[in-house]
C-alpha cells in the first residue's frame, strides 16, 4: 500500500473539497487516462485495487502511471468510545481528489483495451470518473476555447448595444 515515509503533522483536519482541480488535469505520460468528474477521497487500498485490475486486464502489457498519492491521514476512533479524549489514531491514508484530476494514465495498448481497463479501474473507486484520450482532450480544449470566444463576443455585443 502507498503511504508517505515521513509527515510533518501526524494528524490533519478534515478539510473541504470544493472547486475543480488546479493541477494534474492534463495527460502528461500516456495516451489514455482516467479523469475524476466529482470530489472525493481515494484510499491507498482503492488505488492499489484499481492498479491491479488494470494490470491484470492488459496482462502486464503497456505502461501504467499512477498520478495520485495518498498523503492525507484519515483517523478513526475505536468502536464504542465516548466522545472527547482527543482525535483517533491514523487508520488509513487517502488522496483528496477534485473534478478534473487525472488519476491513472496508460499507453502502449489499443484504445479499446485501454478504455476497458480504465472502466475496470473505475469500478474499484468510490467516485465517478471518465476515460479520456489525447484526441478527446484536444477536442474538449477546442470546445472550451470556442465557448470563451462566444461569451466574449456576446459581452462585446451587449456593451455596444448599451452604448
Amino acid at each position: 500500500m502507498l503511504a508517505p515515509k515521513r509527515v510533518i503533522w501526524r494528524k490533519v483536519a478534515k478539510g473541504k473539497m470544493r472547486g475543480r482541480a488546479d493541477r494534474g488535469g492534463t495527460l502528461h505520460f500516456g495516451e489514455f487516462g482516467l479523469q475524476a468528474t466529482e470530489c472525493g477521497r481515494i484510499t491507498s487500498k482503492q488505488i492499489e485495487a484499481s492498479r491491479v485490475a488494470m494490470t491484470r486486464y492488459v496482462k502486464r502489457g503497456g505502461d501504467i502511471w499512477v498520478r495520485i498519492f495518498p498523503n492525507k491521514p484519515i483517523t478513526k476512533k475505536a468502536a464504542e468510545t465516548r466522545m472527547g479524549s482527543g482525535k483517533g489514531n491514523v487508520e488509513e491514508w487517502a488522496a483528496v481528489i477534485k473534478p478534473g484530476r487525472i488519476i491513472f494514465e496508460m499507453s502502449g495498448i489499443t484504445k479499446a483495451e485501454a478504455f476497458e481497463a480504465l472502466r475496470l479501474a473505475n469500478a474499484k473507486l468510490p467516485l465517478h470518473c471518465k476515460a479520456i484520450s489525447r484526441e478527446s482532450e484536444k477536442l474538449a480544449q477546442a470546445a472550451l476555447v470556442a465557448a470563451k470566444k462566444a461569451k466574449a463576443e456576446k459581452k462585446a455585443a451587449r456593451a455596444a448595444k448599451q452604448a
